[in-house]
C-alpha cells in the first residue's frame, strides 16, 4: 500500500510498520502525533501547518516502507 498525501495521520499510524512511519514523521518535524486533533488531519494538512514539503515527505515515506519488511 502506498502512502498518499490525502491519508489521515491517524490512518498512517494504524498501518503495518506504523512505528517506522511515526519515526519518519517525527524526524521531519511533526512532533504532535499524539494530539487528538492531528489524528483527523490529512498528511497534506499537517505538512502545511508544519511548513513541510508534502510531496517530498510522501516520497520519503514510501521509499522507507519499500525497503522494510512487513511487521505483524
Amino acid at each position: 500500500m502506498a502512502i498518499t498525501k490525502d491519508m489521515r495521520i491517524g490512518e498512517l499510524l494504524t498501518l503495518e510498520n506504523a512505528n517506522i512511519i511515526a519515526a519518519a514523521l517525527m524526524n521531519s518535524g511533526m512532533h504532535c502525533l499524539g494530539c487528538p486533533a492531528s489524528q483527523m488531519e490529512s498528511l497534506e494538512e499537517a505538512c502545511m501547518v508544519h511548513g513541510i514539503n508534502c510531496d517530498a515527505l510522501v516520497s520519503q515515506l514510501n521509499e522507507i516502507l519499500d525497503g522494510q519488511p512487513v511487521q505483524q
